[in-house]
């Protein structure tokens, strides 16, 4: 975790940009704070975008992209 910042940040990172699009659109409606991000090479190379979350709002973004049926690739703490 950064010292600058006083909480954990997470990425989602999926194997198609149509499902990071979905992933930002349903959560975007949730009114949670995410932002679309590149995807850092050294957690994947299919999809070039991720998104960016608050590592405590993991539990609620699983499950709101679970019952969307947003397929993912993985959740990773920064």
């Amino acid at each position: 975790m950064s010292p600058s910042l006083p909480f954990s940040l997470g990425v989602v990172v999926f194997h198609t940009t149509s499902a990071a699009i979905k992933a930002d659109k349903v959560l975007r409606q949730a009114n949670l704070s995410t932002k679309l991000v590149p995807t850092p090479r050294h957690l994947s190379s299919d999809c070039g975008l991720a998104i960016r979350f608050s590592w405590t709002d993991l539990e609620r973004i699983v499950g709101i992209l679970q019952g969307n049926s947003v397929e993912t690739a993985g959740y990773h703490e920064l």
